[in-house]
């Protein structure tokens, strides 16, 4: 395991995991001094019913919100955190709540950085780690899908429409307060969801353990998120009522989500930002079409940690695989995992089929190679070396 001579690592979000966690948002809320929270979600959970399980949860534990808001597109944007932003404060909200995935979740970090900055337009704040602290906005975040990690990342990605580009914003002081992990708000995940989603945290999983910024603390997370993933994310497809590998494939993403915040991700999340951007392909989907053609890319320059995740993904393949052999062995037994949750869910194989065409591959690349998430990937890359990759990928 790799330690380098300095690196840094914060996972400050506490966690409340397991049967009835909602049940203690109250009392958590209230040590954090919030009584009148604003409560973000989108038009699908409503529909479902989600936010209003919540809601009754909420009230029969003494807590009522003071506004809700659910129309949170696909991808958070610049517009409507603004728009929201104006909400909370007429409605005098003292702490947010967030139910939903990546993007209900990202557009409540976008929120709470508004807030705590006191200002109007969220542009101002785009970057890494330039964010003061500024005034307490309490914040829990509930996941409704398992990939994103986003309950327990310092980063929010939020799309400028204007420009045609999502942002992203990192700092810790975007991470929540609370984190709530409960199957209650995760068994309507339909099964293309779970699939995607769990791809994408086996992907920020595997990006951790191998990029450049990783650590021995970031390693230590990657690897039980990896174990979780490969032996949970198959019965969560096929059994969308078992509790238990719903919760497991949930802490899982939790896990992989503050591994990757602190050792950041490469040049598969570089390249699917972009895909997602320019040809509209679901971030998790992407990631798993993306993955393998990337890893083959990177394998010379990460050889020595792929080689070390096979342990952890499939222990008698590492057994009976010659020590030079193992990375590649990792990618081939990956390949088959991979092929196996698509056998379960309507999961696309390649961005041919994912709706990509060949004339953006060159707008793709060029956005992709200004992706920071290239700047920690084992191997650096050109625009034609993403070019071969979004090739290979088609």
């Amino acid at each position: 395991m790799h330690i380098p001579q300095y690196f840094e690592f914060v996972n400050s979000a506490k966690l409340l995991s397991g049967e009835y966690a909602l049940e203690n948002i109250r009392e958590e809320l209230s040590l954090l001094g919030s009584t009148r929270p604003f409560l973000l979600s989108d038009k699908g959970l409503e529909s479902v019913g989600s936010v209003k399980t919540l809601l009754d949860i909420l009230s029969s534990s003494g807590l009522k919100v003071s506004g809700v808001f659910t129309d949170i597109p696909l991808d958070s944007s610049i517009l409507k955190v603004n728009e929201i932003a104006s909400l909370y404060r007429k409605e005098n909200a003292d702490g947010i709540i967030a139910l939903g995935g990546g993007s209900v979740i990202d557009t409540a970090k976008g929120l709470r950085m508004l807030i705590s900055q006191g200002g109007k337009d969220i542009l101002k704040y785009a970057g890494a780690e330039v964010l003061p602290r500024g005034m307490s906005v309490p914040f829990v975040a509930i996941p409704t899908t398992s990939g994103t990690g986003s309950e327990a990342t310092g980063v929010a990605v939020i799309k400028d429409e204007e420009k045609e580009v999502k942002l992203e914003f990192i700092s810790s002081f975007l991470l929540p307060d609370i984190a709530v992990l409960d199957v209650r708000m995760l068994e309507s995940m339909p099964k293309r969801i779970t699939a995607i989603t769990g791809l994408d945290a086996l992907t920020h999983a595997i990006e951790a353990f191998s990029s450049l910024q990783k650590n021995p603390v970031s390693q230590s997370y990657a690897i039980a998120a990896m174990k979780m993933i490969v032996e949970n994310l198959p019965a969560a497809i096929r059994e969308p009522k078992n509790k238990k590998a719903r919760l497991a494939m949930a802490n899982a993403a939790y896990i992989a989500g503050a591994s990757f915040s602190n050792s950041m991700v490469g040049i598969v999340h570089a390249i699917g930002h972009s895909v997602g951007a320019v040809s509209h392909v679901p971030h998790g989907e992407a990631m798993s079409i993306l993955l393998i053609p990337s890893m083959r890319y990177n394998i010379d320059y990460a050889r020595e940690d792929y080689s070390e995740m096979l342990l952890y993904i499939n222990g008698e393949e590492y057994a009976r695989t010659e020590e030079g052999k193992r990375a590649e062995k990792l990618i081939e037994v990956l390949s088959t995992f991979v092929n196996e949750i698509r056998a379960l869910a309507p999961v696309r194989k390649n961005l041919s089929e994912a709706g990509v065409v060949k004339e953006d591959f060159q707008k793709i690349a060029d956005r992709a190679i200004n992706d920071g998430a290239l700047i920690v990937n084992p191997r650096s890359a050109d625009r034609d070396d993403i070019l071969r990759i979004l090739s290979e990928a088609f």
